[in-house]
């Protein structure tokens, strides 16, 4: 399998949506999966876990996972007791604005993210009102669909993002944001990351990790809901989208640096993930929903 890529409007002249308190369950919840548009997801209640990039993390009420495009991502729900969250999906052009003689963006926690690889952050509890009083005008707002109910929407996004990114872009990590991957599984991920642009065995993985290579198999597909050879093409194809849409380099330099054994691999691949080919989604992509 590959990851599932959730897709949007391009076109759209109103890039939003919004999943208002949901409840998860391992039925429901879409499998691992990429998309172009930057999410938000805030967790009321409820247990589970989240593989974000190269971690899991544990899902408490209070939590906000920042993700910007293209991240790989996956929620785990408890069975027992399932998490309930809501999700925001905006393309990042929604919130561009002039510059007003300031460095700020409303972007800039999830520039934090990206850089840190850090996606989770934990709301305090007297501001969990105050998100949680955001996010419900804009799901009323985009169910009444009253007069100017997109400049409304617009207006509660851009106050949710300044007042996170007032007080969580110089926000501490703490412990509650360590991973609960197991060290040797890490270890994997880690080695994964460091070398995925080039050639990499299931033998050397498992001794990495010093288990055996059925083990790492069977406990990859168990973690991540991919098989490794479909989570390090994922990584080539993330690589492959951020190197066409940032530089002039041509497609055939971009595939080697991604690690692609030729041209044609390159485009098939590519095709199969993305559903186009490098060319197309260098002339017709999504410029301006990568972070710069």
């Amino acid at each position: 399998m590959k990851p599932v890529r959730k897709s949007f409007e391009p076109k759209s002249l109103f890039p939003f949506q919004i999943v208002y308190q949901d409840t998860k369950t391992p039925q429901k919840e879409l499998p691992i999966h990429i998309h172009d548009w930057f999410e938000l997801v805030y967790v009321y209640g409820g247990s589970g876990t989240f593989f974000v990039d190269n971690s899991i993390q544990e899902m408490k009420k209070g939590d906000l996972f920042v993700l910007p495009g293209n991240t790989i991502h996956h929620a785990i729900p408890d069975k027992e007791n399932p998490i309930t969250s809501t999700a925001i999906f905006f393309n990042p052009v929604l919130v561009q604005h002039r510059n007003l003689g300031d460095a700020f963006s409303f972007l800039e926690l999830f520039e934090k993210s990206l850089r840190l690889r850090n996606y989770r952050y934990s709301i305090l509890e007297p501001q969990q009102t105050e998100v949680e009083d955001f996010l419900k005008d804009m799901h009323d707002e985009m169910l009444k669909k009253e007069v100017g109910f997109k400049h409304s929407v617009l207006l509660q996004l851009q106050m949710l993002l300044l007042t996170l990114n007032r007080s969580m872009v110089n926000q501490d990590e703490g412990d509650e944001r360590i991973n609960i991957l197991p060290n040797w599984f890490k270890d994997v991920l880690d080695h994964i990351e460091t070398h995925y642009t080039h050639e990499i065995s299931l033998d050397s993985l498992a001794s990495c990790g010093n288990v055996s290579t059925a083990h790492l198999s069977r406990v990859f597909k168990q973690m991540t809901g991919l098989n490794i050879t479909e989570y390090i093409a994922t990584k080539k194809i993330l690589l492959a989208k951020d190197l066409l849409i940032k530089t002039d380099e041509n497609i055939a330099s971009i595939a080697e640096q991604c690690g692609f054994e030729s041209i044609p691999h390159f485009y098939r691949t590519f095709k199969k993930f993305i559903g186009i080919t490098p060319a197309s989604y260098r002339k017709h992509g999504n410029v301006g929903q990568l972070l710069n």
